[in-house]
C-alpha cells in the first residue's frame, strides 16, 4: 500500500503544481487586460499612457494607432520567480475608439 502511494504523490504534486501555474498566468492575464482597457481609454481621451502601467508591476505598455482605434498592449513576466512561469511572458490587447486626434 505504502508503495503505491509513494509513486501517486509525485503525479499529484505535479498536478497540483500545474494547476497553481495556470491559476496564475490567468490573474496575470485579467489584471493586464484591465490595464489594457485603462490605458487605450486614456489614450484616446489624449492623456499620457504611463498612468495605467502602474497597476501591474513590472508591465510594458506599447500604443499603437489602427486608424481610428488607439490600441495598447500590456506585458509583462508570467511571474518573478525563477523557472518555467518566469520564463512565460503574458500579454494583452484593448482598442478604444481615438477621440483626441
Amino acid at each position: 500500500m505504502t508503495a503505491e502511494f509513494a509513486t501517486v504523490l509525485p503525479a499529484a504534486l505535479l498536478v497540483l503544481a500545474a494547476c497553481l501555474t495556470g491559476l496564475q498566468l490567468s490573474s496575470q492575464h485579467l489584471r493586464l487586460q484591465q490595464v489594457a482597457a485603462m490605458a487605450a481609454r486614456g489614450v484616446a481621451r489624449g492623456e499620457p499612457v504611463g498612468a495605467a502601467s502602474g497597476l501591474v508591476p513590472g508591465a510594458t505598455l506599447r500604443v499603437e494607432h489602427r486608424g481610428e482605434l488607439a490600441c495598447v498592449t500590456a506585458s509583462a513576466p508570467g511571474s518573478r520567480a525563477v523557472g518555467v512561469i518566469g520564463a512565460v511572458t503574458v500579454s494583452a490587447v484593448s482598442c478604444a475608439l481615438d477621440g483626441g486626434r
